[in-house]
């Protein structure tokens, strides 16, 4: 197990131009997987392994130049991909979709803004001050127990005038939705052909047409994606004549979606599938449509209907079987589980790099007044806001890195594991253990195995960290 955790953290040499920020790189991961409190981003990393006397060192890791998130997220992507049980339907991985808003009180930090939570849960209030991130990730199974491995999250909202300052082709400049469509074709590549699963609030043209424009006639990424309850289509034009005098029509009569679970009662099927975790009996009816005003792109529409519950989903595969674009959305809710453990297990969120050089966040400020990065016209304040940018971004991917590999544990090493059921109250109601279960056999455990294999690069480097804490502290002492 050790051996492999060298091998999946090693495979992100390359990533580093610099052997001393790889090695802090190292640190962080397998800090992150053993912490057991978190007071602290990073010093709760640091006491974790007993580095006491190196946490200034750790910090200068995360506004370093010798790493880029970009190549890190594609090293990532093809490990994955190459080592993990990759879920895929007609030879397409299945990659979940969605965004996050985190709560952050800095006043200084890069991003953080007023957003408006549309959450249903009552325990969150109707707005906060945050950073917006949006996040991908692939569906890895065996033994049918799934997990949703984090591939990528980036922040989305409230740096526009930031990423003007040095812009790039593929800089974030649009909306949430847009980045996020981005982040999905980009993450993928190591994967080949994709399937997004994103939720309602996704099902807008922009999004379609970003899609589009990336697969660039390929098709290699496709969509599936809720529509709203409002959602209108459109049949198909009606076939021109050669006497047809006009412009040529770009859509036929207009179908109110959900007007067709009465319209088209008769023609639903029947079928049992496996969703949401249990097996049920659902009733579907497909159709072809064209959607979206100006765009006329057409999709396939699938409406559901199982207990007191109507849905409607579409998907840009047209060759796609509908009872498996209803199986495959399904899905899509495993990100939220991701979510939950990067927040409670990993603490992947508890990010707080912030910088003088940021203006303070006006908590009273309106959504008409200008950005308050406007302000900022010095080159070095820019380049230290944009570091401390990617610092936020850089420590919630060693936070999903770190999620993963106890993602990937779980299901290649502690399948039926005696030894784990300890952990469970009463008796153990699953062959494989959750990440939590994992990350807390491997601190019990990890000051064991690190020394028994001192051939493996992440021993030597952790093993000679703690051996210059212990010379730091005896020199202190004498």
């Amino acid at each position: 197990m050790i051996k492999f955790l060298n091998e999946a953290i090693c495979s992100f040499r390359k990533c580093f131009t610099r052997l001393a920020t790889f090695s802090w790189f190292v640190v962080i991961v397998i800090g992150i997987m053993v912490r057991t409190d978190r007071l602290g981003a990073t010093s709760s990393v640091m006491r974790s392994l007993g580095l006491y006397s190196q946490y200034e060192s750790l910090n200068k890791y995360f506004r370093s130049d010798a790493w880029n998130l970009h190549d890190m997220e594609k090293s990532w992507g093809h490990y994955i991909n190459a080592n993990a049980p990759v879920v895929r339907v007609a030879g397409a991985a299945v990659l979940p979709g969605d965004g996050i808003k985190v709560a952050k009180e800095g006043k200084r930090m890069p991003g953080v803004k007023r957003l408006h939570q549309e959450s249903e849960n009552s325990s969150k209030p109707e707005y906060i001050h945050g950073l917006m991130f949006g996040s991908i990730g692939v569906l890895v199974e065996k033994n049918d127990k799934e997990f949703c491995v984090p591939l990528g999250c980036e922040v989305q909202d409230g740096i526009r005038e930031i990423m003007s300052w040095e812009y790039k082709e593929g800089e974030r400049q649009g909306s949430h939705v847009v980045e996020t469509i981005k982040l999905g074709h980009r993450v993928s590549e190591p994967f080949g052909n994709s399937i997004l699963l994103l939720d309602r609030y996704f099902q807008t043209a922009p999004a379609y047409k970003q899609l589009a424009e990336l697969n660039d006639n390929n098709e290699r990424v496709q969509a599936i994606i809720m529509a709203k309850s409002n959602a209108i289509a459109y049949e198909e034009p009606p076939i021109r004549t050669p006497r047809t005098r006009g412009r040529p029509r770009l859509k036929g009569e207009s179908v109110k979606l959900l007007s067709l679970f009465n319209e088209k009662a008769g023609e639903f099927k029947t079928v049992s599938l496996k969703i949401y975790g249990n097996k049920q009996d659902i009733r579907y009816y497909s159709t072809d449509l064209l959607w979206g005003k100006g765009l006329y792109r057409k999709l396939r529409f699938v409406l559901v209907e199982y207990g007191d519950t109507r849905t409607i989903i579409s998907c840009t595969d047209l060759s796609l079987d509908p009872a498996e674009i209803v199986r495959l959305y399904s899905k899509r809710f495993k990100i939220e589980c991701t979510f939950k453990s990067m927040n409670q297990d990993v603490a992947a969120f508890a990010n707080r790099f912030w910088t003088h050089d940021m203006p303070k966040l006006n908590r009273f400020a309106k959504s008409s007044d200008p950005d308050r990065s406007t302000g900022i016209k010095d080159e070095r304040a820019r380049r230290n806001v944009r570091k401390a940018l990617d610092a936020s971004e850089g420590y919630v991917f060693c936070g999903a890195v770190a999620l993963g590999l106890l993602q990937m544990l779980s299901l290649l090493f502690f399948n039926g594991d005696t030894g784990l059921k300890l952990r469970y109250l009463r008796t153990s109601s699953k062959t494989v253990p959750s990440e939590a279960t994992v990350a807390d056999w491997l601190r019990k455990n990890i000051f064991r195995l690190l020394p028994t294999n001192k051939d493996l690069t992440i021993s030597q480097i952790i093993l000679g960290k703690m051996d210059a804490n212990l010379a730091f502290y005896e020199d202190a002492t004498a």
